[in-house]
Parts: C-alpha cells; sequence; structure tokens
C-alpha cells in the first residue's frame, strides 16, 4: 500500500446539534450468559445462547462485579472453529469488540492461547497472561454483506473462550478511509488525555460506546518517557465535537498542556510495525493570553519527513472550544512509538493536547472462492448441525467435512457429507466447485438423476452408493479425465453404463437391477458365431479322419473293416436346423445308450477306438475313445477333439 505522507487539518466552522438514537446498532452478546438483562450503562445485554454451541462456565474474579464477566463460553481445543454470525448493514461502518476474562474458568491454570478471525481474515492471537485481567480488542469495518462471522480456532494451550461480543453501528461517514474495502482498522490506541481518573470514558459520553483510555492508567510501555512540566487540564464549557470521527465531548473537555513547552510520550502499538490511521484531537480549553496565540509542531523523532507540521488549534478550528482534528491516514509505524508536541518561538503557551488515536490496517482475506457456491449448498439444510460451523469454509481452518488446498484463496478439494440425512436431489452447487477432488455423499436419501459434474475436471473419486438415485448414470463422466473411483451400488439407475469406462474407473454398481453393461447383443453374436466356426472346424475334421480310416484300412487288410453301410454323419447344430452351424453335445448316458455301452468297435487309430453308435431319433454315430494314457496321446486327441 502506498504510503500517503499528508497532514490533514479539519476544523468546525458552524454549530451542528448532533442526535443519536441510543442503541441505535448495538449488539451486546454476554457469551455463556443465561438471561438477557441491562447493565449500569443502560446497555442491554443479550444470551448468547440463540447464536452458537459451546460448553458454559461461571467464573469469580475479585473486584469484578459486572455480571457479563461471571460466565465465558468455551470450546474444545481441537481442530475446528467455532463461529458467532451477526447481522449487520451492508456498507454500514461498525465497532466490533471482543473481551476475554480468563478466571480459570477450566481449573487448569493453563493461560490459553488461540485465534479469532473475522470471516476468514485473522484478526488476533489472543494470549492469556494474568487469569484476572481483561483483554479487549476492537475492529473498525465497512460491513460488504448482510452478516459477518466472528471465529475462535487454534487453541495452542488451553481452550479457546469468549467473555462479551459486541457490536457498534457508527453512522455517516465516521471512519471514513479510502482503503475500506480491502483493509480493516484494527485499534491500537485510543486515548484520554488529562483525564482526572483511570476509568475510561465510553457510553452513554461516547454515544459509539468507543473506549477511551484514561492517561491515567499505569501499565507497562504506556505512554513513559512524559515530558517534565506536562500538566492535566479541564474544563466545564460544552465543546462542539461534531464533525468527522466525533470524539466524545467529556474527552474533548480534558487535557494536557506542556507547561515547558515540550509534550513527550512512548509506548507500545500492538499489532504493529506496518501501515496505520494515526489522528490527533485538538480544542483550546484555556484562557489564552490575547497578546499571542497557542502554536506548537508535531515531532516524530524517527520520522524527520514529516515532523514539524504547524498547528493553531485556535484559528485551526475557528474559536475557542471547537474541535479540530489532524492526523495521517496511511502512515508507516513502529511497534515503539516516540511522539510529541513543541511550541513554536513565537507562541504565548505550550503544546496541547485532548486525544489521539490510532489504528493498523489489517488487510481482508477475500477467503475461498467457493464460499458463496457451498454456502448455498447448506442452505438447503440450515437445520443440520454439520451446517452450522459458519465462516469461510477453508479459512482459518476448514470445516469438520471440508478439505481445502493451500493456495491463498484456498478451494475445496474434499466434500465427506456420508450418512449426513441428506434428502432431495444431488445439490446443483456442487458441480460448481471447480477445484473438487473427492466427493463423498453415500449413505443418505439422495434422489433424482445424477447430475452433470464436467466442469469438476480435478474429480478423482465420486462416491455415491446407498442413496435412491433414478436415471442413468450420465456419459458426461468419460469427460472426467482424472476419474479413478465411481461407487453408485445399491440406487436405482438404470440403462447401460457408459461405453468405455470400466476401462478407466474402479467401477461399482451392483444393487442397481436395471443398470447394466453395454453391447450385450455384440457379446453374443460373438459367441455364436465362435460356434458356427468351431462346428465346422470340426465337420471337416470328423471328414477327414474318416478318409484317413479308410485309407488305412486298405494299406492294413487285417484291420477290422467299417461296414460300408455306415454314412458320413452330419453333425447338426442346436441352435437352428441348418446343418454344419454348431457342435452339438451329448452327455455320457446318451453315448453308452447310442452304442450299448461301446459293444460294436468298428475302427480304431489316433491312439483311440472307434465304436458304432444308434441315437433314440435313428441317427447312425461313430464314437472314438482315447485308449491312450501318454502324454502324446491325450495331446494328439485333445487337439483332434479340438
Amino acid at each position: 500500500m502506498k504510503e500517503v505522507q499528508h497532514f490533514v487539518g479539519r476544523f468546525v466552522a458552524t454549530v451542528f446539534v448532533f442526535f443519536y438514537l441510543i442503541h441505535k446498532g448495538f449488539l451486546s452478546l454476554d457469551c455463556g450468559g443465561p438471561v438477557n438483562f441491562t447493565d449500569a450503562l443502560g446497555l442491554s445485554w443479550t444470551s448468547d445462547v440463540n447464536f452458537i454451541h459451546g460448553e458454559v462456565a461461571n467464573i469469580s474474579v475479585a473486584k469484578e462485579t459486572r455480571k457479563q464477566y461471571t460466565t465465558v463460553r468455551h470450546f474444545p481445543a481441537d481442530s475446528r472453529k467455532y463461529c458467532y454470525r451477526l447481522d449487520v448493514t451492508s456498507r454500514t461502518r461498525y465497532l466490533l469488540r471482543a473481551t476475554f476474562l480468563y478466571g480459570d474458568f477450566d481449573s487448569n491454570n493453563v493461560y490459553p492461547k488461540f485465534d479469532i478471525s473475522v470471516g476468514p481474515t485473522h484478526w488476533s492471537t489472543i494470549a492469556i497472561y494474568d487469569a484476572n485481567t481483561i483483554e479487549s480488542i476492537e475492529l473498525i469495518f465497512l460491513a460488504s454483506s448482510s452478516s459477518i462471522s466472528v471465529c475462535l480456532s487454534n487453541a495452542t494451550t488451553g481452550k479457546p473462550f469468549i467473555s462479551t461480543l459486541e457490536l457498534r453501528q457508527f453512522d455517516g461517514s465516521v471512519y471514513l478511509t479510502a482503503f475500506e474495502n480491502q483493509f480493516y482498522l484494527s485499534v491500537s490506541a485510543r486515548i484520554n488525555f488529562g483525564a482526572d481518573s483511570v476509568d475510561p470514558v465510553r457510553y452513554p459520553d461516547d454515544p459509539y460506546d468507543r473506549i477511551w483510555e484514561s492517561d491515567s492508567v499505569k501499565k507497562a510501555n504506556y505512554l513513559v518517557d512524559v515530558a517534565a512540566g506536562t500538566k492535566k487540564v479541564s474544563t466545564d464549557m460544552p465543546i462542539n465535537v461534531n464533525y468527522d470521527i466525533r470524539p466524545p465531548e467529556k474527552v474533548m473537555q480534558t487535557a494536557v498542556v506542556g507547561m515547558n513547552g515540550s509534550l513527550s510520550y512512548r509506548l507500545n502499538l500492538d499489532g504493529f510495525p506496518g501501515f496505520g490511521w494515526a489522528y490527533a484531537y485538538f480544542a483550546e480549553i484555556e484562557d489564552l493570553d490575547p497578546t499571542g496565540p497557542r502554536k506548537f509542531v508535531l515531532v516524530l523523532p524517527e520520522y524527520p519527513d514529516i515532523s514539524n507540521a504547524e498547528v493553531n488549534i485556535k484559528e485551526n478550528a475557528h474559536g475557542k472550544y471547537r474541535l479540530y482534528e489532524a492526523g495521517y491516514n496511511n502512515l508507516s509505524l513502529p511497534f515503539v512509538l516516540k511522539f510529541g508536541f513543541k511550541k513554536t518561538s513565537d507562541s504565548s503557551r505550550g503544546p496541547l493536547l485532548n486525544a489521539m488515536e490510532i489504528h493498523k490496517y489489517l488487510e481482508k482475506n477475500d477467503g475461498s472462492p467457493d464460499g458463496d457456491v457451498i454456502s448455498g449448498v447448506i442452505l438447503l439444510y440450515s437445520t443440520a448441525d454439520w451446517a452450522h460451523e459458519g465462516g469461510d469454509p477453508c479459512l482459518p481452518v476448514p470445516w469438520s467435512w471440508v478439505q481445502c488446498n493451500s493456495d491463498a484463496r484456498p478451494q475445496i478439494i474434499k466434500l465427506s457429507l456420508s450418512s449426513k440425512n441428506l434428502s432431495g436431489t444431488v445439490p446443483s452447487g456442487l458441480t460448481k466447485l471447480t477445484g473438487l477432488v473427492e466427493l463423498w455423499l453415500d449413505g443418505n436419501s439422495l434422489t433424482g438423476p445424477i447430475p452433470d459434474f464436467t466442469g469438476c475436471t480435478a474429480l478423482e473419486i465420486i462416491h455415491l452408493e446407498n442413496n435412491q438415485l433414478t436415471g442413468e448414470l450420465p456419459s458426461s463422466l468419460l469427460n472426467l479425465p482424472n476419474l479413478r473411483e465411481l461407487y453408485v451400488q445399491n440406487n436405482m439407475l438404470s440403462g447401460t453404463i457408459p461405453s468405455g469406462i470400466n476401462r478407466k474407473v474402479t467401477l461399482n454398481y451392483s444393487g442397481n437391477i436395471n443398470l447394466h453393461e453395454g453391447a450385450r447383443r455384440g457379446r453374443h453374436m460373438g459367441i455364436i458365431i465362435g460356434l458356427s466356426v468351431g462346428a465346422a472346424v470340426l465337420l471337416i475334421t470328423t471328414i477327414v479322419s474318416y478318409l484317413l480310416m479308410q485309407k488305412g484300412k486298405k494299406r492294413h487288410p487285417e484291420q477290422e473293416q467299417l461296414p460300408d453301410s455306415l454314412p458320413v454323419q452330419r453333425v447338426i447344430s442346436t441352435l437352428n436346423d441348418a446343418p454344419g452351424e454348431a457342435a452339438h453335445c451329448f452327455t455320457s448316458l446318451e453315448i453308452e445308450d447310442a452304442t450299448k455301452k461301446f459293444e460294436n468297435k468298428i475302427g480304431s487309430g489316433g491312439f483311440g477306438v472307434v465304436y458304432y453308435g444308434k441315437m433314440n431319433d435313428g441317427r447312425e454315430i461313430a464314437v472314438k475313445v482315447l485308449t491312450s494314457n501318454s502324454y502324446q496321446g491325450k495331446r494328439e486327441f485333445s487337439n483332434e477333439v479340438n
């Protein structure tokens, strides 16, 4: 993101009465709380019982009596994410705040560490270091849809938990930036200077319920290295704050002044280094010497190029008790920030500072490109538990029934919805998951035809068995170049299996009584042709054998002669009445009856003896029986039969 170094000055020229509807766009979730209630500030708290599933634990922390901090909602330390879905108005800006008070809710005294995300965007890693201290994080965002998901996941120690979740709607152009479509603002510091106590300023003094932390709070690396001569000042006069960011009047009624001519501070900025949004707020609340103005310059020791921007509060704001905002919309900042203000040589007073805010730009992750498609699928099963995991299907961790690849915008590569009580047709949206490799929908009650998965060219494995699918096995399956496993058994499919699919795919289609392989007639015709050829060969072999025997008989007159009256018999096919089309098979009993148990020997040769026989229908036959047990004899006899 290109750095923009432009010091912006703003002033209020007219009096504008700002009316804000109390609780407009407010949602305050008491996580784990059993009932709704209204707190001492007038904020209405809602139990989160209808927003999420999770375990509830009661806690008790000394000096913390607020009801919303007596329970926590906690979740298993597993590979899943647990999400709240909050309704918002698209193209509206919101403040989102989450708080965490551990209180040793699990009696393990193991400080939890886990992630929190907004949709697919990692927001922060929550690391608990004190069981009795509230950790709080805030985010400013422009809603791009009608809802937003806040998810807990990736616990490395302990269990993920949450105490409160709050949503506050802004009006108009409050926190408008040129980068809001690509970046969130992660709140790093919001400070009330000159505060008269350690208590923060928030609702109802701030109608947006921003929390302005007191500069009197003592904690490590927070507003240290304070310049000598720093003095707190305040006023009861009303301050006109009705412009742009609109810091609350109570915050602008206090300030610090550098009595020795300078103000300086050092503090750690959570989330930095990085690009940020930084603004300071000024209002002249002191009576100045009429002979001289209050003028001072910004001092950033590590950024000399943007130091020395001059501030004249009364002139810039066009009078006393008026807000003047000055800052940078895009500035690279370090983790440890040193800053200050120094009066100019012609100034009658030292520098003055009422408040400041610093936020880091947090780049949005657009999430999986399959998000909209799969969201449409789960809408069909809105009552199922598996459809309520929330957030992005892949980030920061995938849903329990989904696997994703490792791309920056990951695609879904596996859906495991076996035995999930799915009904109706196979959701057409699944055919738009272009990165899908495995689809498991077996063991459900899906009906209708198998859809066209041509667009899912990465598909390798499809399991649709044990459903109630009907229709044919689509030929479009042949268009999937990587398909290697297709299980469709025990459905009600019909028709023929697309030709060639068996050669490339492990296919199981048993239990579909009306589904069969194609080209069955061709196979039958092949059998018939084979039998016909075999019959012709057998006929020729029989004739040749007979002629050879006759010739052999003439050469060896001592051998028994065949009777002259025995004709050469035709082999009749059992497939039709035409002779010579196929061989006829006889049972051993028929042969024994015809030869009267091989009673009449009429010849021999070729390792066998020939017997005369007569069938019941009057046909005469010659039967050759193998008489040699030698290997050669068996082989010759077998060849002759073939």
